[in-house]
Formats: structure tokens, C-alpha cells, sequence
């Protein structure tokens, strides 16, 4: 445990750090944390803080910056967050009730704008409501799934069955989906399989469970992350400095995939989370963090939303725009008629 002298310490060389964005020496430290201390005294908690992972000393210089242990304690210790500090900034942000989509890339544009940095929205997920389903013998244990939408929107999907499935039960099982359960989102078809599963045949049963695997990843692939701002990062020091971590970024965001994954991580928390670069698997490299929120339509969370920037940034200004972003959107797409 830290003592509330190496807390006042750490907190003001984060503080320095965040931003100045250089390394912060003793000197510089006795003068921003207003405690009256000794040169020497500073070094020594400094050496500790080191010693605990919490900062750490480049190569190049006599000073120290904080490590993602260090931001971690901060963020979750130390942040004070001023209410209302740019409200006069929100005016400019047009939602669009009648127009989800617009709502979602007016919202990652006013995350990019407000924090200048990469605003990312994940999109409403869309229930996999079906229409209509057939399945379609292509070769031993391998079928086609064709599930048609309420819209029309047709999609396929190849599947692998543990047996070997004649077309005639293929026929038989998709009637009796389509009978029983078609107007149904698949997640509600599988809930009321759970029950039902026992008295139909074994095999046919195994089929309708593959069948709904299907569909429910057909709807997850759906999913869409919306990005803004990226060219951000070109003016960030902290990249612009070293294009391998640039392109490292760039490469994020074109595979969207660790991005979708983290996403949907924050969407199961309330309020906002704060993901930061190097202290685990879920943010790739350690330049990075993420500071995201849930928001919900009618009361349901849908999709996530946030800022993504150098690992040194203004959290308390972050948390503000991505809290009261997440909150605009949630009303805007409720409102709908």
C-alpha cells in the first residue's frame, strides 16, 4: 500500500505527465505536488514507485513516467472528474432520431471532435428475427442454411452435423421451424427449444440447435464499429514521433475485430470503463487506451461507444465526453417512433 506522501507524489507526476508529455524529474515533482520535501526524499519515493511498478525511467533522461500500473492506480484512485466542464461544446452534435445511422456516426464524430482523438461507435445489434428458414443438402454432414428475414434480406450459411442427414429431414425440420417458430428472434427459438428439444428426435434436434448456432452468429457478424477521426493520431506526439505504432493503430482499426471484442466486454458493465494500453490482452500495445460506455435503447443496452487515444490523455475530460456522449445517443435512438 502506498502512503498518502508517494500517492500525492504519483498523482502529480501523472498529472505533469498527461500533460506536458515529458519525463518528469525530482525538481519538477517537489514544485507540482506543493508538499515541502527534500530532493533526496523525492528520489527515494520515486525509487519505490519504480521498484513498484507504478513509473518508470526512460533511457534518455533523468526523469520518470508513469507505466499502465501506474495510469491504472490513477484512474481508479486519484481521478477527480469536474461535471460539466464543456457543455457549451455539445450544441453542434445533430442526432437524428428518425435516423439510427446517422445517430451513430454523428455520435463517433462528436467523440473525435470533443477529445480529438478516434471516436468509435458499435452499432445497435440487430435481433436475428427470421422469416423463413430451409436447409439444403450439399454434400455427407455438410448443409446449407438459408434463413430469409422479415425485410427479405436472405443469408447463407454453410454448416457442419455430426451425422449424416437425409434431404427429407432436412425438409422436416424446417417446416417445423417455420411452423412454430418463424417471427422469432433466434435467441427466443432457442430458449423455447431448451424445453422442446427432449421430445422430438434426437437427431432432427441436433440439426435445429445447429441451425440457430447459425443464425445467432449470422446476426453478431453484423455487427458494425463505426470509427472517426483516425487521422487524429497523426498529430498525437506520442506517434507521430514513431510510425511502427502508428501503423500498428492503423492496422487496429482496419481488422476492427479486437476493437468489436472489447466493445462488447464494456457493453456487459455499467457506466464507463477505462481499458488501458500494456496492463492486459484486451488493448493490443501499451500506446493505447480505451475509455468507453454502454448505451441503451428503451432501457436495453445495444452497443458500446468511446474515445480511443495515446495511453497519455486527460482521462477526466475523457470520461466527461464519453458519459455524456453515451447518455445523447441513448435518447436520441429511445425517442423513435
Amino acid at each position: 500500500m502506498l502512503d498518502d506522501r508517494a500517492k500525492v507524489l504519483l498523482k502529480a507526476l501523472v498529472e505533469r505527465y498527461i500533460a506536458e508529455g515529458q519525463p518528469v524529474g525530482s525538481r519538477t515533482l517537489s514544485r507540482a505536488s506543493g508538499l515541502e520535501l527534500s530532493p533526496a526524499t523525492i528520489r527515494n519515493v520515486m525509487a519505490d514507485l519504480e521498484e513498484l511498478g507504478l513509473i518508470a525511467s526512460p533511457h534518455t533522461s533523468a526523469g520518470r513516467i508513469p507505466t499502465a500500473r501506474g495510469y491504472r492506480l490513477f484512474v481508479d484512485t486519484m481521478l477527480t472528474v469536474q461535471k460539466g466542464e464543456f457543455k457549451g461544446e455539445l450544441p453542434a452534435l445533430q442526432l437524428m432520431p428518425e435516423q439510427p445511422q446517422k445517430v451513430i456516426a454523428n455520435a463517433a464524430q462528436l467523440l473525435s471532435n470533443l477529445s480529438q482523438f478516434v471516436g468509435v461507435v458499435m452499432a445497435p445489434r440487430r435481433a436475428s428475427v427470421f422469416r423463413h428458414i430451409e436447409f439444403l443438402r450439399l454434400s455427407e454432414r455438410r448443409l446449407l442454411v438459408i434463413i430469409v428475414s422479415p425485410d427479405g434480406d436472405v443469408q447463407n450459411r454453410v454448416i457442419f452435423t455430426e451425422v449424416d442427414y437425409e434431404q427429407s429431414q432436412l425438409v422436416e425440420a424446417a417446416n417445423f421451424l417455420n411452423t412454430n417458430y418463424a417471427g422469432l428472434a433466434m435467441e427466443q427459438v432457442r430458449e423455447r427449444l431448451k424445453g422442446e428439444v427432449e421430445r422430438l428426435r434426437g437427431e432432427i434436434g441436433a440439426l435445429m440447435q445447429a441451425a440457430l448456432s447459425a443464425g445467432t452468429e449470422m446476426s453478431q457478424s453484423q455487427e458494425e464499429v463505426v470509427f472517426s477521426g483516425e487521422r487524429n493520431l497523426l498529430s498525437v506526439s506520442d506517434f507521430s514521433s514513431d510510425m511502427d505504432n502508428l501503423r500498428r493503430a492503423f492496422d487496429l482499426f482496419e481488422q476492427k475485430t479486437q476493437i468489436l471484442r472489447l466493445l462488447d466486454i464494456s457493453s456487459r458493465a455499467e457506466g464507463v470503463r477505462i481499458f488501458i494500453g500494456g496492463e492486459s490482452q484486451v488493448v493490443p500495445f501499451e500506446e493505447l487506451s480505451v475509455v468507453s460506455a454502454p448505451y441503451e435503447v428503451d432501457g436495453q443496452v445495444v452497443g458500446t461507444l468511446g474515445v480511443i487515444g495515446p495511453t497519455r490523455m486527460a482521462y477526466d475530460r475523457m470520461i466527461q465526453i464519453v458519459d455524456i456522449t453515451s447518455k445523447l445517443v441513448s435518447n436520441a435512438l429511445s425517442h423513435r417512433k
